[in-house]
């Protein structure tokens, strides 16, 4: 399982994190790592602490965006230490282990990912994760460096590994095909005035995750986005005003 899961690391600001989680990564048996954007992973801080996991470095894949970092996965877990209404349903590292676990399939990539040391995640890049996840920690000092983070994750990861799987695996969308579909509904449901224009992400949110748990496959997303299509052409001579 390992080797198709990858550690995604979002706009990165200390070359010595990249270099101190690719050691992480490699202490633990992982081998993938993705950068969106950020600092210069071949800075000397970052080599210095790279150690002997040098190779992780070099091999690492820099994106423009999450998004496209995660088009190819489909078990997708975005790390935060803070809950709210949009961070809801947060999983421990050993709750992610198992999820991903009980998901695994042939050609099933899985990602973890990690903000910025100082900010963490957006609510916006969270929302294209399809689970949420924390590590406990005293509530008297709850940071965590980012290279302990990834560490602790790995570990947990790793232990499941070694595990048989659980459940029936599930051929789920993956991240790309699950953004045009909410690209999709989000472009329907304004035309149509469901969503309210002055906070249309509000209701996306909501319906991120409510589709994230009903665990789509690629079929049914196509049925999705084929019954939103037959709206977009029943709903042409709309004129944007609401009947009562």
């Amino acid at each position: 399982m390992n080797n198709d899961i990858v550690i995604v690391l979002v706009e990165p600001q200390s070359p010595g994190n990249i270099g101190m989680t690719c050691r992480a990564m490699k202490n633990m048996g992982f081998n993938q790592l993705r950068i969106v954007k950020g600092c210069d992973r071949f800075d000397s801080e970052s080599l210095k602490f790279a150690v002997a996991a040098r190779d992780l470095l070099e091999s690492a894949t820099v994106f423009p965006d999450l998004a496209s970092a995660l088009a190819d996965c489909t078990l997708t877990v975005g790390t935060t230490r803070r809950h709210g209404k949009y961070r809801q349903e947060i999983l421990s590292p050993a709750e992610v282990a198992g999820h991903f676990r009980e998901h695994a399939a042939p050609e099933c990539r899985a990602a973890v990912v990690f903000g910025r040391e100082d900010s963490g995640l957006t609510t916006d890049e969270l929302s294209q994760c399809r689970w949420h996840a924390t590590i406990p920690t005293s509530a008297e000092y709850g940071s965590l460096n980012l290279a302990q983070s990834v560490l602790l994750f790995c570990y947990e990861l790793g232990k499941a590994s070694e595990s048989p799987g659980g459940g029936r695996p599930l051929d789920l969308a993956h991240s790309a095909e699950m953004e045009a579909f909410f690209a999709h509904l989000d472009a329907t449901l304004g035309k149509i005035g469901f969503l309210n224009d002055q906070n249309p992400a509000h209701m996306m949110r909501s319906l991120r995750r409510v589709f994230f748990r009903a665990s789509l496959d690629s079929r049914e997303v196509t049925v999705l986005r084929g019954m939103l299509t037959q709206i977009d052409w029943a709903s042409s001579a709309f004129d944007g005003r609401k009947r009562s």
